[in-house]
């Protein structure tokens, strides 16, 4: 019953949210247009489940997202090792890495949909390269923290290069590349939906452009909250799943 209480207070402003948003917008506070009454966006998020729309445009933005966000991991996960070890690598790279962070990842926009065009490519590289960044920093912290007795005692004992990073560098790193991870992952859900809304005929992004064009500003709601939850949820399950990782280091 204690976890119940503290789970029901730590949600407690979500639900405080709702019932604002439904009073205000019943009392005409705002205008309706902006703001619609919580109720009606809940009939039109079903109405979107019942024909198929949110389903399939979903379907969509989860596939462009899961691919970059994949691709990020495994190249960036890797190539921030690596440069945590190698000091040629390091050289090379490491400036590259610190000229992309500060850059806003939305305008690689424009570039990726020129070298690849309004398909699923393009979204796919978008979310690659912007979630790449913060992995290989995460991978490379993480990396560069690695106890050295422990890499002494691998190479003493005949450990190849591989072998080193499998069984002590990776270790060491997981706790910051995860926290890399997760932050790329809150990365991909915003560029996946500003790609969308930009260039392109299917996902999340073009079904709340669309909806919003054509005056259907309930459905419009229900899709922008349908992403906030997703994300909400996924987040959530990725915290379970570092805790479960990481269960080692207690």
């Amino acid at each position: 019953m204690e976890n119940v209480a503290k789970t029901a207070v730590r949600y407690l402003p979500i639900v405080i949210v709702m019932v604002a948003w439904e009073a205000i917008a019943r009392l005409n506070l705002v205008d309706t247009l902006a703001l619609p009454p919580l109720s009606k966006v809940a009939a039109a998020w079903f109405d979107l489940m019942r024909d198929g729309e949110l389903v399939s445009n979903g379907a969509s933005s989860l596939y462009r997202g899961s691919a970059g966000l994949l691709l990020a991991v495994l190249i960036g996960g890797t190539l921030g090792m690596i440069m945590a070890r190698c000091r040629i690598f390091d050289m090379l790279i490491n400036p590259l890495v610190e000229l992309f962070y500060p850059l806003p990842k939305s305008a690689l926009i424009p570039v990726t949909v020129l070298w690849l065009g309004f398909g699923d490519g393009s979204k796919i590289l978008l979310i690659f390269l912007g979630c790449m960044i913060p992995v290989t920093i995460g991978a490379y912290n993480g990396a560069r923290g690695s106890d050295h007795a422990l890499l002494w005692s691998a190479r003493s004992m005949g450990a190849g290069s591989f072998r080193m990073m499998w069984d002590v560098v990776l270790p060491s790193a997981l706790p910051e590349l995860l926290n890399g991870i997760r932050t790329a992952l809150a990365l991909a859900f915003i560029l996946l939906v500003s790609s969308e809304l930009i260039v392109s005929q299917r996902g999340f992004g073009y079904l709340i452009g669309y909806l919003g064009s054509t005056g259907s500003y309930e459905g419009m709601y229900a899709v922008v909250l349908t992403v906030a939850l997703l994300g909400f949820a996924v987040d959530r399950i990725y915290q379970l799943l570092m805790q479960w990782l990481l269960r080692w280091r207690d």
